[in-house]
């Protein structure tokens, strides 16, 4: 009992974070999703099928669970939104030490991402997988 409600409410905590990630630069999506479906797969079978049936959300947890990759469209975007998020904090911020370790993380980010492997159609969508 007690394990459900923490998995649920971490479930939901990542479905949220990862809503905002689509409008937060350096707020990923994906890595929350993910967490979340992990959640749900364990404490909610009803919320994990939600979840992955979603218009949006379940081609991207289709592709990653029975393939362990992502579309070339979604790969593109999170390029472009991965530069430009650190670009401006590059920008923004005063130090010299912050703007090096942004350029180390970033760069470190953008090549592990870049080796993700894509599949290139999105699933369809299904009632379970």
């Amino acid at each position: 009992m007690i394990k459900r409600f923490i998995l649920l409410t971490v479930g939901w905590c990542c479905v949220a974070l990862g809503v905002l990630g689509i409008f937060l630069p350096l707020l990923p999506t994906t890595p929350f999703l993910l967490l979340a479906s992990a959640c749900f797969m364990r404490g909610s079978p009803r919320l994990n099928t939600w979840l992955t049936n979603h218009p949006t959300f379940g081609p991207i947890l289709y592709n990653w669970h029975q393939h362990g990759a992502i579309t070339r469209k979604i790969k593109r975007r999170a390029n472009i939104m991965i530069v430009v998020s650190f670009a401006f904090s590059i920008v923004v911020v005063p130090l010299a030490w912050h703007k090096i370790m942004l350029i180390v993380i970033g760069v470190t980010l953008l090549v592990w991402f870049n080796r993700l492997p894509v599949v290139e159609s999105v699933a369809p969508r299904r009632e379970n997988y």
